[in-house]
C-alpha cells in the first residue's frame, strides 16, 4: 500500500487549497478513504471520511462548511478541497486508510499546509 499526497503549500486566510493523494497497492474502489492533519504541538485529528464508492462523507465539526472530500476511484486519487481557510487549518494533512488484507494502518507521508497573511 502507498498513499501520496500533494498540494501543499502557504495559502492565505480565506483562500482555497486542493490536496490529492495518490494511492497504489490496493483495490483504492474497495475502501473508505480518510483525511487527517496534525498541526503543531497538537495530536492527529480526524478531519474528513469518505466511503469507498464516494457515496457518503463526514467531517469534523472544525471543517464542516468549508473542507470537501470526494474521490476518483478510476485515477485511484482522493481529494480535500479546502476553502475559506483559516489559520487554525495549519497544519501537515495525511491521507490515511486501513489495510483490510494485512490488517494495519496505512499513512502517507504527509504534506504541509500554512495558512498565513
Amino acid at each position: 500500500v502507498q498513499l501520496v499526497e500533494s498540494g501543499g503549500g502557504l495559502v492565505q486566510p480565506g483562500g482555497s487549497l486542493r490536496l490529492s493523494c495518490a494511492a497504489s497497492g490496493f483495490p483504492f474502489s474497495s475502501y473508505a478513504m480518510n483525511w487527517y492533519r496534525q498541526a503543531p504541538g497538537k495530536e492527529r485529528e480526524l478531519v474528513a471520511w469518505i466511503t469507498s464508492t464516494g457515496e457518503s462523507t463526514k467531517y469534523a465539526d472544525s471543517v464542516k462548511g468549508r473542507f470537501t472530500i470526494s474521490r476518483d476511484n478510476a485515477k485511484n486519487t482522493v481529494y480535500l478541497q479546502m476553502n475559506r481557510r483559516k489559520p487554525e487549518d495549519t497544519a501537515v494533512y495525511f491521507c490515511y486508510t486501513y489495510d483490510l488484507r494485512r490488517l494495519r494502518d496505512c499513512w502517507g507521508q504527509g504534506t504541509t499546509v500554512t495558512v498565513s497573511s
